[in-house]
């Protein structure tokens, strides 16, 4: 603040949203009981080179004029981060991507985070911070008063084991449909992508919701990662601490790229990020855009989509289990046992076109969904169980972990190169067998590396140490649809 006729002025790259914060700032804070400085003021926010958004500058604004103003007393307050969007009544409200920044206090080594109380249980994730929630500017104004501190809690936050079970639906509701079953455990034990194909009415979205329910339960680093992108999306519920369950997300085929994949002036996480460490659902795939499905295949192969804009530059996380579903046909009875295809041979061809070879050769798994006859359909035997499938699938990927050592790749569908030839080297048949059908069926060395990594999957899911020529074979089966 400098003597001058009155003024309120915010520099440094604020957006709409920042510099309406003047008006916010300057009537919660009388609305609060506090008087308001009649000067020139002038508020910095640094870096200046760095375009500034959103509302969660409205309270380190308006605790910054309180201090230079003299209506708080306490000086000597411990370097904290201040975050919070402020009403006209003096309410402080929740505002999104609060865990990330609480990371980013603990590695800067700052001792105290001032937030919003519905973001209390996002920010006390982060063991080793203190977190003071606050509810009005007056709360804010004691909170930076109060003497003492209370010694932070040290020990790691518990993530809460959730088998989305009861979310997205049991495998025991599942007639039939004996080989997508088998297909989607193996894509569920080692992470791998699925293309489910056949008739409407077969199964293929009940089965693709239920692949959540096989997954592993998040480890912390994983809870953490999903969470920080739930966060920044705004998508994190008031009061929420961390995500207990992998995210599926399941889009409309009529979403644009930028929102499949994110995008915008400044970027915000897409679809394809919301579902990291998840699934991400592609239903009726060949009806999405084609750019859509193509801008898929780079973050697939890497597990993480640069973003880039004359703003800046944003590495999103995109590590998921793509599972697509689609019909045989565009009325979807080619090949059924009862009812004619109505499409003529060029629609059929020029149907199945929609999704590109280069993005097929990304799926390791297409299986045919057949139409399901009366008698499996109204069969009332028990089924398998998603517990007793997803039992399977944790020892596959205890398998895989114990196996990883110093490489770090937990899981089989993260195998590079040199992992790959020393994990997954099939035994004498097995390398015959896969040679044979590389030249049949003229794959690509990307094919022929996923093939690999299936057949070493299905070898942790029987137990084996070794990939052997049954391995190879199975795992040659789910190619031979694509």
């Amino acid at each position: 603040m400098s003597p001058g006729l009155p003024s309120f002025t915010v520099v440094g790259q604020p957006d709409i949203t920042v510099r309406e914060s003047r008006d916010r700032v300057r009537t919660a804070i009388r609305n609060s009981g506090f008087d308001f400085p009649y000067q020139r003021i002038t508020i910095n926010l640094a870096p200046s080179d760095l375009r500034k958004e959103g509302t969660s500058y409205d309270l380190p604004i308006a605790l910054g004029l309180l201090a230079a103003n003299g209506a708080t007393r306490r000086r000597d307050f411990p370097e904290a981060l201040v975050l919070g969007a402020l009403s006209l009544d003096g309410s402080i409200h929740s505002i999104g991507g609060v865990l990330p920044a609480a990371i980013a206090a603990d590695r800067l080594g700052i001792p105290v985070l001032l937030v919003p109380d519905g973001n209390a249980s996002e920010a006390r994730v982060i063991p080793g911070i203190d977190v003071r929630p606050v509810s009005t500017l007056m709360e804010a104004v004691d909170a930076i008063e109060a003497s003492g501190r209370p010694e932070p809690d040290r020990g790691e936050t518990p993530v809460p084991a959730d088998s989305g079970i009861d979310t997205w639906g049991d495998f025991a509701d599942v007639r039939g449909q004996a080989l997508a079953r088998r297909a989607l455990e193996v894509a569920a034990a080692g992470g791998h992508n699925v293309l489910l194909s056949g008739p409407p009415g077969s199964g293929k979205t009940m089965m693709a919701r239920r692949l959540a329910g096989i997954l592993p339960p998040l480890t912390f680093e994983e809870a953490l990662e999903s969470t920080s992108i739930y966060s920044i999306a705004g998508l994190l519920p008031a009061g929420a601490g961390l995500l207990t369950a992998r995210p599926f997300r399941a889009p409309h085929h009529t979403i644009s790229d930028v929102a499949l994949v994110g995008g915008g002036t400044y970027p915000r996480p897409g679809e394809l990020s919301l579902a990291h460490n998840g699934v991400l659902f592609l239903d009726e795939m060949p009806e999405f855009e084609r750019r859509a499905l193509e801008v898929l295949r780079q973050p697939l192969e890497e597990g993480t989509i640069r973003i880039a804009r004359a703003a800046r530059v944003v590495d999103f996380p995109s590590r998921v289990t793509l599972v697509g579903a689609m019909n045989p046909c565009m009325c979807g009875y080619a090949g059924h046992p009862f009812r004619a295809c109505r499409c003529t041979p060029l629609q059929r061809e020029k149907y199945a076109g929609r999704i590109s070879g280069p993005l097929l050769d990304r799926i390791d798994l297409c299986v045919d969904v057949p139409w399901l006859p009366p008698d499996v359909m109204g069969d009332d035997r028990p089924q398998e169980s998603s517990s007793a499938i997803r039992e399977r699938v944790l020892c596959a990927r205890g398998r895989q972990a114990a196996r990883s050592g110093d490489t770090g790749v937990r899981i089989n569908s993260l195998l590079k190169a040199r992992a790959l030839r020393r994990f997954a080297r099939p035994d004498t048949d097995g390398r015959a067998l896969l040679d044979a059908a590389v030249r049949r069926l003229a794959l690509s060395g990307r094919a022929h590396d996923r093939i690999l990594r299936v057949a070493r999957t299905i070898a942790d899911l029987a137990g084996a140490d070794h990939v052997s020529a049954d391995h190879v074979a199975e795992a040659v089966q789910y190619r031979l649809s694509s």
